[in-house]
């Protein structure tokens, strides 16, 4: 019997109302600054505010920073624990799977302890060093998505032969890394980067207990001070998730058609 199709589109509809509406409604309320009329004068003020663009701007660098430790450090992992040590394979993931479990507080006063200004590897004694712990910290948080998006894509691809045809030219481990491995998952790779991204912008507790002029932090302090901009701020940070899903979903595909050809 033809199953019926009512109850999957009245699960669609329910979860898009229920998505969809208190969106509209924060987009329609941030553009009504202006008594009387609608306008983007909440998203101007918020574009043109010189805090904006220095915390968006610390954020995305720390952002790209957290990125490429993050890859530096999941991609030679996931490909010796798939080449070499599949037994561990259940360790690794419980391991990564950490950050989801422990409070990113819990993580970031762990940090703190270890690495304040008396103790052996002084890091919170000067910005740099605390933007160091800082990105090491999101490095942490991020792991299971940057791990998971790295593992699925070395479990699509034949690792054992690539290498093996690597090591037949001569090839070395890093050069087997850097121009085999890495360039047959970079659709994973750059999946993990985006999510990464999406996870250090909207961050709030480790930049706000490290003291570092981050996104998150700026948000909750334009959002206890203000009314309108707060929306905006809100509509923006939302378009930035969304764009950074759009593009996984954009190299995923233009991967999938590589793969074909």
């Amino acid at each position: 019997m033809k199953e019926s199709r009512f109850f999957p589109w009245l699960g669609v509809i329910f979860g898009a109302v229920y998505f969809l509406v208190p969106l509209i409604a924060t987009f329609e309320f941030s553009l009504r600054m202006e008594r009387g009329r609608y306008s983007f004068e909440a998203y101007r003020i918020v574009l043109a505010d010189p805090y904006f663009q220095q915390s968006f701007g610390y954020s995305a660098v720390i952002a790209v920073c957290t990125i490429l430790v993050g890859v530096a450090l999941c991609v030679p992992t996931a490909y010796v624990v798939q080449l070499k040590l599949p037994r561990i394979r259940p360790l690794i993931e419980f391991l990564t799977l950490l950050p989801l479990v422990i409070p990113a507080i819990v993580i970031v006063f762990g940090y703190l302890r270890m690495y304040n200004s008396s103790s052996w590897l002084p890091l919170t004694s000067s910005a740099r060093g605390t933007d160091l712990l800082l990105t090491f910290s999101y490095v942490t948080l991020a792991l299971p998505y940057m791990y998971r998006s790295v593992d699925t894509g070395l479990r699509a691809i034949d690792v054992r032969t690539l290498t093996e045809a690597a090591q037949s030219l001569g090839s070395s481990w890093p050069r087997i890394l850097l121009t085999v491995i890495l360039p047959n998952v970079r659709v994973a790779v750059l999946s993990g980067a985006f999510l990464t991204f999406a996870i250090v912008i909207g961050e709030f507790t480790m930049a706000s207990l490290l003291n570092r002029p981050a996104f998150g932090p700026y948000l909750q302090r334009i959002g206890a001070n203000r009314a309108y901009e707060p929306a905006a701020l809100a509509i923006i940070a939302f378009a930035i998730t969304w764009a950074c899903m759009g593009l996984i979903n954009l190299f995923a595909a233009m991967g999938r058609q590589t793969t074909r050809r």
